[in-house]
């Protein structure tokens, strides 16, 4: 295999590679708000759990104080009971009791219901409670990650980015124009394929056998009769086909 197209197929994995660096780089303001998105879900979700106890909660307090204050309008009325002086009065007093003791009795109903549904929300609670406790942590530790793969892909680029420079300045100069060509007119940026099961494997096209042996040869460069990129095969397929 020439030593061009050696060049050539190191440098189309670095660009590969660059490729794939710089879309996480350019992605990464969307790819953190994504994760941050995640855990805001989960702790809106635990919020409004914890906004239904806390509702019910105010509800009962409520509750509480009404059957206090009927209470207290309840003595008051059996006090005018006692000292009913005529059947009017009496009858009024009678159904002034009537009507508190089962506003009261309501009341106390509707408590009993919400002590149950307090039970079911702070049991849901109890069940989500490791979640609740390390979600802060897991959060932190994932951006933390996150932020770290970040700054490890940018140093990965500038390093990559160099030792690309380096290479491309050793293709000749006709040599290093054909494979620019060739990667920016292509969507994937792929200006060298390999070939694979007698197939190019940029455009899957199948190649003339004839072309497959000038590939596995290596003495040339061969481009697809398809597409036009280089084409090379593995040493180790070439020498176990040859």
């Amino acid at each position: 295999m020439i030593a061009e197209l050696d060049k050539l197929i190191e440098l189309q994995k670095t660009d590969t590679n660059l490729r794939r660096l710089k879309r996480a780089i350019e992605t990464s303001t969307e790819r953190r708000a994504a994760i941050e998105q995640e855990f805001e879900e989960h702790a809106f979700s635990i919020r409004e759990i914890q906004g239904r106890r806390d509702q019910l909660h105010s509800s009962r307090a409520d509750l509480e104080k009404q059957i206090a204050e009927n209470k207290t309008y309840l003595e008051r009325a059996e006090r005018n009971l006692k000292h009913a002086q005529n059947q009017r009065e009496y009858e009024t007093a009678m159904r002034e009791i009537d009507a508190l003791q089962k506003q009261i009795t309501g009341f106390e109903t509707q408590i009993v219901e919400s002590m149950e549904q307090v039970e079911s929300v702070d049991k849901e609670l109890d069940e989500r409670s490791d979640e609740i406790n390390s979600l802060d942590e897991k959060r932190n530790a994932a951006l933390a990650e996150f932020d770290s793969e970040l700054k490890s892909a940018q140093s990965e680029l500038k390093s990559l980015s160099a030792q690309r420079e380096e290479v491309f300045r050793t293709l000749p100069a006709r040599l290093a124009g054909v494979y620019d060509r060739l990667a920016q007119r292509s969507r994937d940026g792929i200006a060298v394929a390999e070939v694979i099961n007698g197939a190019c494997s940029a455009c899957n096209m199948s190649l003339r056998p004839q072309v497959q042996l000038e590939v596995k040869k290596g003495d040339e460069i061969i481009t697809c009769e398809n597409c036009a990129r280089i084409l090379y095969i593995q040493k180790r397929e070439a020498e176990a086909t040859a």
